[in-house]
């Protein structure tokens, strides 16, 4: 049985139970955000739309009893999710392969789309608790693409059209890709300076030493809060770094130029590192 393909799907980022923080802070980032939206499993989000990918910003409510994992996570960056249009014969190949995956879960996120109720359906094939060191890791199965990929949703100031790299620090980058070279086949895996590089469609999932990052983005770098690996930034496209200044002037979001590229510091943005290229 063929492994999955690796595409990027969404990446998340963890507001904890502050879902009204995050939405403000990422509205004066440039970005776009969906009206909030209610999963059946308890959590919320909002999410930036993009071409054929998005940014989630996930979080519980206040005093909430269901869902209480996004609690015990870090702040920041915290999810990739992988699409694909077969889960159950994704989960069946994962786990031929040995790899420690949950059985398909299916939920709902109720919407409003032209005046109409509808659900968003979904179906997600999750590594077991404890499997990846530095957050989460999963598969999703979008049954309703149509009520997320719209037009009205992918329009942003800071003129972003796609996430084009995910950037995680583990002190071993070789065992911080082997997880991807079991899902999707040890070719996807690249050597690159400090770390590995891991290919997932028109994105790059780096792995890369902590002095790396740091030599990269100096003092603009995540809080590591005692962490041996996690997640630690996004990088973005967009149509133009002329709008990404201008949006984050507007709101009034402190930033770092240098050729070729804007970095919003992670102290800025929910402790996660931003780079927007075009």
């Amino acid at each position: 049985m063929a492994l999955p393909g690796a595409m990027l799907d969404h990446v998340i980022i963890n507001a904890r139970d502050d879902l009204d923080h995050a939405a403000d802070t990422y509205r004066r980032l440039g970005f776009t955000l969906t009206p909030r939206g209610y999963h059946s499993l308890g959590s919320m989000n909002h999410l930036a739309m993009f071409g054929n990918d998005f940014l989630e910003l996930i979080a519980v409510p206040k005093g909430a009893t269901i869902r209480r994992d996004l609690l015990s996570y870090s702040l920041g960056l915290n999810g990739l999710a992988f699409g694909t249009e077969d889960s159950t014969t994704t989960y069946d190949a994962l786990s031929k392969a040995g790899l420690p995956v949950e059985p398909p879960l299916e939920f709902i996120r109720p919407v409003e789309v032209d005046g109409a109720a509808r659900d968003a359906r979904f179906r997600a094939v999750r590594m077991k608790e404890g499997g990846v060191p530095y957050g989460r890791v999963f598969f999703i199965h979008h049954f309703t693409r149509d009520l997320l990929w719209r037009d009205e949703w992918r329009h942003h100031a800071n003129g972003v059209v796609a996430v084009v790299r995910a950037m995680i620090v583990d002190a071993n980058p070789v065992a911080g890709t082997k997880l991807y070279a079991d899902m999707f086949g040890p070719e996807v895996v690249r050597d690159i300076k400090g770390g590995k590089n891991v290919v997932a469609g028109n994105a790059n999932i780096e792995v890369i030493t902590e002095t790396t990052l740091k030599d990269q983005f100096g003092p603009s770098v995540p809080n590591a809060e005692g962490r041996g690996a996690y997640m630690a930034g996004l990088t973005f496209r967009t149509v133009s770094l002329t709008k990404v200044a201008q949006a984050l002037q507007a709101g009034e979001i402190e930033f770092v130029q240098r050729p070729g590229q804007l970095v919003v510091p992670a102290r800025v943005a929910l402790n996660a590192l931003l780079e927007f290229v075009e």
